[in-house]
């Protein structure tokens, strides 16, 4: 990481799909190392496009992504090279092992063999999967799908983990566990995640949130400062005051 340089800033970012119907205007904000951000907001509020921006599906049309203090679009290779990516259609082959999935991964990292087996198993291990190492894919619940992409995602150790909207399909036991293993990087390993949701019972007390509408930013900040921002009582409270106010 480029010193100083937070994990991801996102800088007065625009991008239309056609002339006049902007899905993302003015886009702005920024990830400390260790945080978990929520980005929240509505279905068609525009965070799966931020999301296709992040990874450089698409291009900008105004702004500046900058990932671990590279700039995207300057420099892609590195920028891209800090950031893992869980999206938001399983991308795990189904008829590959767990093994076999990440082994394939690890290659196209260019992870040395020796190398890619250490963190293999110790992803698989800090995501609570190691022990389904050998089973087909095929054969695992979605809650443990969504662990091996997790595993997969920080094999070559970003500085940046993005989600966009990872329970979705998620039984309620499997969606807790998944929030909560995800959680825990940023204590652990420093790692900033952006977590794109509607769910506000995904979100903890502590965590940091983007509440995004209709293509804009309506508030940015700690839970608390969201709420005070709200003048709310409670996040959920809060995000309905946000919205229907832009609406």
């Amino acid at each position: 990481m480029t010193a100083c340089a937070p994990p991801l800033a996102v800088e007065e970012l625009d991008f239309s799909y056609g002339r006049d119907d902007f899905a993302l205007e003015d886009v702005t904000f920024s990830l400390p190392a260790g945080s978990f951000t929520a980005l929240l907001g509505p279905n068609g509020a525009g965070k799966t496009t931020l999301m296709a921006l992040l990874t450089r599906l698409f291009a900008p049309a105004r702004g500046r992504i900058a990932i671990a203090g590279h700039d995207l679009r300057r420099e892609p290779l590195r920028a891209l090279a800090e950031i893992g990516v869980v999206f938001q259609q399983p991308t795990v082959d189904l008829d590959l092992s767990v093994e076999q999935n990440l082994r394939y991964a690890a290659a196209l990292q260019g992870l040395p063999r020796r190398v890619a087996r250490a963190r293999i198993e110790a992803e698989l291990a800090r995501v609570g999967a190691l022990e389904r190492r050998r089973d087909p894919v095929r054969k695992l619940s979605g809650g443990y799908r969504r662990r091996v992409e997790i595993a997969r995602a920080l094999l070559h150790r970003p500085q940046l983990l993005v989600l966009d909207e990872p329970s979705v399909g998620l039984d309620i036991a499997s969606r807790e566990a998944v929030v909560a293993r995800v959680h825990e990087l940023g204590r652990t390993d420093g790692i900033a995640v952006l977590w794109a949701t509607h769910l506000i019972d995904e979100i903890w007390p502590e965590d940091r949130v983007v509440v995004l509408h209709g293509g804009r930013v309506r508030a940015s900040g700690r839970v608390a400062e969201v709420m005070a921002a709200a003048g709310a009582a409670s996040l959920g409270a809060a995000f309905q005051t946000l919205t229907r106010a832009a609406a």
